[in-house]
């Protein structure tokens, strides 16, 4: 399927230091392309950036049928842009749609739509240390029509947005609450899907977690309040007398791209690693015998994000001293250090565009 490339007549001030604010600024052009029951996904096309136009009626209004993805394009000392596991998003965005009842895509052909989109606004691909290019599509309903069923019709929109470092003059350990009112999801519900309503459904929790001075929440299964699910947006990874356990994908845990990852090159490094249930009382347990050693999560926009203190009913948890520990900066430096093509990729993990 050929794509249109519609060119801007006038371009963007880009941004001219590292200090961008993620999600703020957009580049000059972005992708859309249709879908009509019966007729399938057509018109890919990249156009200037702009605002859309949607009935009032249209359905991702009012029943929240929509999935989204994100990931980075980053530039190499060399000048050349790669893209990190790319794939995977695309595998991943396919199973939000099975999900959310959104009709699926061609994962090569939309991931080749990705690249030729960046291709066009390369020049917005910042050049600064940490920086990077933020990628986000995303599928919305657009048919206008009030009754409870799937869409008929939707859009794949894919936008671009420069961003800085996730952590502003250095990797930092983050204080966490754990939230034992609010659910983020269930088993059966759409916590592995990557869709809109997980989001905003978690902003409660966590604007009264930042209220108390933490940084987010961790999030406890949505039946018994027990077990660990994820921290934030991202998967959560702890350390405990040499060895990492992280929460078994349950399907209400979203499967992250990071996350695949940092399983990957533990199970490289020989660092023994399980994926269970773990329960926050566990884990306290470990933390009274002096065995919790690290705590991070790892997701798309931090990569990893330590976590230096989590405060449970009343008790207080504080991990290696709130300092970065060894293994969340060993994991870090090398996952950025493929992206950013500094380091051996060994696993051909990185796309180049």
């Amino acid at each position: 399927m050929s794509i249109k490339i519609e060119k801007a007549e006038s371009m963007k001030q880009k941004p001219e230091s590292k200090e961008i604010p993620f999600g703020q600024v957009f580049t000059d052009h972005m992708f859309v392309m249709d879908y009509e029951e019966g007729k399938g996904w057509y018109d890919p096309r990249v156009i200037p950036y702009a605002p859309i136009t949607l009935d009032p009626a249209a359905m991702i209004f009012h029943y929240g049928q929509t999935v989204f993805e994100g990931m980075k394009a980053y530039r190499t000392k060399d000048g050349e842009t790669l893209m990190f596991r790319p794939d995977k998003n695309m595998e991943r965005l396919n199973k939000s749609n099975r999900r959310m009842s959104i009709p699926e895509i061609d994962e090569e052909r939309v991931l080749e739509y990705v690249k030729q989109l960046v291709e066009v606004d390369k020049e917005w691909v910042p050049e600064f240390e940490g920086t990077s290019l933020y990628i986000r599509p995303f599928i919305i309903s657009t048919e206008a029509n009030l009754a409870v069923a799937p869409s008929q019709s939707y859009k794949l929109m894919i936008i671009l947005s420069p961003v800085g470092p996730y952590f502003a003059g250095g990797m930092k350990p983050v204080r966490i609450k754990v939230e034992d009112e609010f659910t983020r999801a269930v088993k059966g519900g759409t916590g592995a899907a990557k869709t809109a309503g997980n989001y905003s459904a978690a902003y409660r929790a966590q604007a009264n977690a930042k209220k108390e001075g933490h940084a987010d929440v961790l999030w406890l299964d949505g039946v018994e309040k027990r077990y660990i699910e994820e921290v934030g947006s991202m998967n959560i990874f702890f350390k405990i007398d040499g060895k990492v356990i992280t929460p078994a994908l349950s399907g209400s845990i979203l499967e992250g791209v990071t996350r695949m990852s940092v399983l990957e090159l533990l199970k490289d490094w020989d660092i023994p690693v399980e994926e269970r249930k773990i329960s926050i009382a566990e884990l306290y347990q470990y933390y009274e015998e002096g065995k919790l050693e690290e705590a991070f999560g790892a997701g798309t926009a931090a990569v990893i994000s330590p976590v230096g203190r989590l405060d449970w009913l009343g008790n207080t948890m504080t991990i290696n001293g709130e300092e970065v520990g060894p293994l969340a900066k060993r994991l870090y430096d090398e996952i950025t250090g493929i992206q950013l093509g500094v380091r051996e990729d060994t696993k051909g993990w990185s796309v180049k565009i």
